[in-house]
């Protein structure tokens, strides 16, 4: 799959004209790919909960993995340091229960 193209200054992904925040390109590839796969499961768990209580914490789940990868957050990964980078990507997080 190709990847989006960055803005000129690596911040931002651009879909269809429209800026996105980018995931941060100091995480190591192999955690990258474990926070992207806990995304993906968190994903289908709000689309599986819909509707249901269950929903919320699904979501809550989708913005801690976004977190995670810097997609979201604030600073925003390119203000941290080093360490609050490394920190960020390396906390523990949740995985859905089904």
């Amino acid at each position: 799959m190709a990847q989006p193209p960055l803005s000129d200054d690596g911040h931002h992904v651009v879909i269809d004209g429209r800026r996105w925040r980018a995931t941060d390109p100091a995480i190591p590839e192999e955690r990258r790919a474990e926070l992207v796969r806990i995304l993906m499961s968190w994903r289908r768990e709000v689309r599986a909960t819909k509707g249901t209580e269950g929903e919320a914490a699904a979501r809550r789940g989708v913005q801690a993995a976004k977190v995670a990868l810097g997609e979201r957050g604030s600073p925003p990964w390119w203000e941290q340091t080093d360490e609050q980078r490394r920190d960020r990507w390396q906390a523990d997080l949740a995985e859905p229960a089904g």
